[in-house]
């Protein structure tokens, strides 16, 4: 029997899907024009979202995020053959911006997997950001999501 699916791609914002045996799969649309659907067990947790009300606003990681691959280096084109240590470097600064740098560190051994709105990480549910409960026995690793830039 398949598992359900759950389509993300119309959501907004940063977020992480938790590699979890939920029974569930996530997928969201990546990889710039290449449009890929990669798949993920696990639950899908949205967050460092901000949306000031008095200047209708909206904060996220993801903006910086698809500004950087849509820049220069890969130009939209989604960095399907993977990223390297210098988008590791520039996500580190911007997951730092957001206090994120302390849940989430770039899984370094997934690198060739990862691409532009999918990226592996490592997930430290310990941390003092207080977002998971009760998972510190359960997650070591997921994927950093958001909307794809093509």
């Amino acid at each position: 029997m398949n598992k359900p699916l759950v389509a993300i791609w119309d959501t907004v914002g940063l977020g992480i899907v938790i590699e979890f045996p939920t029974g569930v799969l996530i997928t969201n649309q990546t990889g710039g024009t290449a449009c890929l659907h990669p798949k993920m067990e696990g639950v899908y947790v949205p967050f460092a979202n901000y949306y000031k009300e008095a200047s209708k606003e909206f904060l996220s990681p993801e903006i910086a995020l698809i500004d950087y691959f849509k820049s220069a280096k890969y130009k939209g084109s989604g960095a399907i053959k993977g990223i390297d240590l210098e988008d590791v470097a520039i996500i580190n600064e911007i997951l730092t911006q957001f206090r994120l740098h302390k849940m989430i560190t770039i899984d370094l051994e997934k690198l060739q997997e990862s691409h532009e709105a999918w990226i592996y990480i490592k997930i430290r549910p310990d941390s003092d950001l207080g977002i998971l409960n009760g998972f510190s026995e359960h997650v070591s690793k997921g994927v950093l999501t958001w909307s794809n830039s093509d």
